[in-house]
């Protein structure tokens, strides 16, 4: 079985009550008609269980789809590579309730520091009470959101690879490596850097590929802190192809270049660390007890498209970049929350007739920016004199607290603007956790429904009561009478007649009951 090797643009406004993708658009026979079928098993299959399938399917499950996540691997990963949630994917987290969780398993640290490891704070006044990046180690934050996805209902299934799939008017027909075949409305691809949903659908992977190499990894050091620190005020100024910034009581995290190291096929060591200090710092700082190594390059590619049919992509399935910036999980799990609603509201039959395009001409744009922005991270990281002298001019340019407010909330993601239309600023932006009567903003948002915050106490959500819910609170803290929140937490309206809601409500959340 293989993916049909679309060669036109297939309808995208399916629904429920409307399974159709314009007929086979492959240049290939028809399949049997939809009547003689076999039933779908599952609404919703997600190849991978990084953090992105496994949001993705909490996502879906917070509106009763019936999700299947397929995992290659047998048991998690063992090594302990710590992450950074930025502040855009900790608000996500609040948002669904599972913020105190995560965060008994990770560590706070200051915001800032984030372009190109620029080291400057945070500038004041950040508009968000989660202003602080989170680094937990990767396979707790996989965890903590697999479970989560559990505790609502999803299945999950290790071992289990997709090895081809075949799409139609009704669903897609998905082949296992064993041989197994299951029925489902959709596959999304969470598959990483090297998917095989996106290989296999013929979708396009252009971008650039490694120029060079970087080894990266977690381990003690064995000289106090003070001699470390002393060493890197010392030499980092001029020369910035590594990184040592510490995680934890004698324990650091350690990047430098992979050039002329061993074989690119065989995992790195201890002594290609050890080795690759000594040349460029003067020392090794007796590093040892590593947690983890792993060796990364710099490609940067983005997915053409990021859906064909019934099949779509998502996290590192349709874009990868340099880890400058610490952007790659983020990027993938804010991803997934925009895609998770739309496609619920799909299967649902409610979708207004263009929604789940939405979710490509929102979140490729945003994988743009992340990708322009690490190219500009990766050439500032460059040794030669001219990135060198760019790097110190920025260096004093992110003194001025409108430039390094800039940059932080293009890192963070709280900058990203959705095109809505014409309006006023906050139109398209999150918002947020304001104060409300009644406690917080995001803790009214678990449910993954829309909202309608009512300051005027007139207006109603009539029809869509099953899809979004309403507050009316004169006291919330907004400078505008109404906003309409859509499940990720952006605003899609603002004002303060009925009519102009009911016309939005349809927009976003289909035709009334």
């Amino acid at each position: 079985m293989h993916a049909l090797p679309f060669t036109a643009e297939p309808s995208s406004t399916d629904t429920v009550e409307r399974d159709s993708t314009a007929g086979d658009v492959s240049g290939l026979p028809s399949p049997a008609s939809g009547a003689h079928r076999a039933p779908c098993d599952f609404d919703v299959i997600i190849a991978g269980c990084g953090p992105t399938g496994a949001m993705l399917a909490a996502e879906l499950r917070l509106h009763q789809v019936r999700v299947l996540v397929l995992e290659r691997e047998t048991e998690p990963v063992s090594f302990v590579r710590i992450v950074g949630l930025h502040i855009r994917s900790i608000e996500l987290m609040a948002m669904r309730g599972l913020l105190e969780r995560i965060r008994e398993r990770g560590r706070q640290r200051p915001a800032g520091a984030y372009f190109a490891g620029i080291d400057k704070p945070a500038p004041a006044g950040l508009d968000s009470r989660y202003a602080y990046l989170l680094g937990i180690p990767q396979p707790v934050i996989v965890q903590l959101l697999e479970e989560h996805a559990i505790e609502l209902g999803a299945q999950i299934r290790r071992g289990c690879a997709v090895a081809g799939f075949v799409q139609d008017d009704d669903g897609v027909t998905v082949e296992l490596a064993d041989g197994e075949q299951l029925r489902t409305r959709y596959l999304v691809g969470c598959d990483g850097a090297r998917s095989t949903v996106r290989k296999l659908l013929g979708v396009g992977f252009p971008g650039e590929p490694a120029r060079t190499e970087t080894l990266m990894g977690e381990m003690s050091v064995g000289v106090p802190q003070e001699e470390v620190a002393a060493k890197l005020a010392e030499v980092g100024e001029t020369n910035r192809q590594f990184q040592l910034r510490p995680f934890g009581p004698g324990v650091y995290s350690v990047v430098v270049p992979a050039a002329g190291i061993s074989d690119r096929a065989e995992p790195p060591t201890l002594e290609d660390f050890a080795q690759q200090l000594r040349a460029i710092v003067g020392t090794d700082f007796g590093v040892h007890s590593p947690r983890w190594l792993s060796r990364f390059g710099d490609a940067t590619r983005l997915a053409e498209r990021y859906r064909v049919g019934r099949v779509l992509l998502a996290g590192d399935a349709a874009h990868i970049h340099p880890p400058a910036g610490g952007q790659g999980l983020n990027l993938g799990v804010q991803d997934a929350v925009n895609l998770g609603w739309k496609l619920a509201a799909q299967i649902r039959g409610w979708a207004p007739e263009t929604l789940l395009d939405t979710y490509q001409t929102e979140r490729h744009p945003v994988a743009e920016e992340v990708l322009e922005n690490t190219r500009v991270q990766v050439e500032l990281f460059s040794t030669e004199p001219g990135p060198r002298a760019v790097r110190r001019l920025l260096a004093e340019l992110m003194d001025f607290d409108e430039v390094n407010r800039y940059l932080l909330e293009k890192i963070t993601a709280i900058g990203v603007r959705y095109d809505f239309g014409e309006g006023p600023d906050l139109l398209g932006r999150r918002l947020h956790d304001i104060d409300l009567k009644q406690g917080n903003l995001y803790g009214l948002l678990h449910r993954g429904r829309g909202l309608l915050l009512d300051r005027t106490e007139r207006l109603t959500v009539g029809g869509w009561t099953d899809r979004v819910d309403q507050l009316a609170d004169p006291t919330a803290a907004l400078d505008v009478p109404c906003v309409l929140l859509r499940p990720d937490g952006h605003v899609a309206w603002i004002g303060d007649d009925q009519q102009d809601l009911d016309d939005h409500l349809s927009r976003w959340f289909g035709k009334p009951n």
